[in-house]
């Protein structure tokens, strides 16, 4: 009894140093698509606020808009989670989340100081969020396609970008943070359609597993 307890331990430590190596497949292209078309719609919404005369409108409109487009992009992934998924996805997505988390949680604590400390300071926070969201691209990097490492450098590179030309006291253009991430999003899309779901890939990974079955039953025989 034990060493059928030691063996399916060690099965179990195999499963989960192939799951590390490789790529989580529970984000879907159309949902982050959709996610960055929230981001345009948002800023060409005609009451869409853009002033530091209104720091804390701007600010709870677009932390708003943010949880509203992360529950679209990862709708996929919560809807497998609960039907489909696993124990093991389960934990594997938790895992994938969880590298998220702490860079989204140093934005929203970023966002309270900057507000409460001058609301002239609210023309820095698309900058500052473009610059986080990159660290929790670069964060679950392990996990996701080789391809994200490009989407990681353009939001630092739009993030460096906004802060660089931000002055002192700036009214907020909606558009530096509806644009920003509506076009990082449908790269985002763009490199896990490319990635992972062309028609090329699916059929590339399909022959592998049936390759893979076949030395398995050649084996047997």
């Amino acid at each position: 009894m034990t060493d059928y307890t030691r063996a399916l331990e060690q099965i179990a430590e195999i499963h989960e140093h192939l799951a590390k190596t490789e790529v989580y497949r529970g984000w879907r292209s159309l949902p982050v698509a959709c996610s960055g078309l929230v981001g345009f719609v948002a800023a060409a919404w005609p009451s869409a606020p853009g002033s530091t005369a209104d720091a804390w409108r701007f600010t709870t409109y677009w932390l708003a808009v943010g949880v509203f487009a992360l529950v679209i992009g990862c709708s996929e992934i919560v809807w497998h989670y609960v039907v489909h998924a696993m124990p093991g996805e389960r934990r594997r997505s938790r895992q994938v989340v969880g590298q998220f988390l702490p860079a989204l949680v140093a934005g929203a604590i970023a966002t309270g100081a900057v507000v409460r400390l001058s609301p002239a300071l609210v023309g820095l926070l698309p900058g500052l969020w473009a610059l986080l969201f990159g660290v929790a691209i670069f964060a679950a990097r392990p996990f996701v396609p080789s391809a994200s490492v490009w989407v990681g450098l353009y939001y630092w590179t739009a993030g460096l970008l906004l802060l660089w030309g931000a002055p002192g006291v700036l009214a907020a253009s909606p558009w530096a943070v509806g644009g920003t991430f509506g076009i990082g999003q449908l790269f985002a899309a763009a490199a896990l359609y490319w990635s992972i779901e062309r028609p090329d890939r699916i059929r590339t990974r399909a022959e592998r597993a049936a390759e893979g079955r076949g030395e398995d039953y050649g084996e047997k025989a």
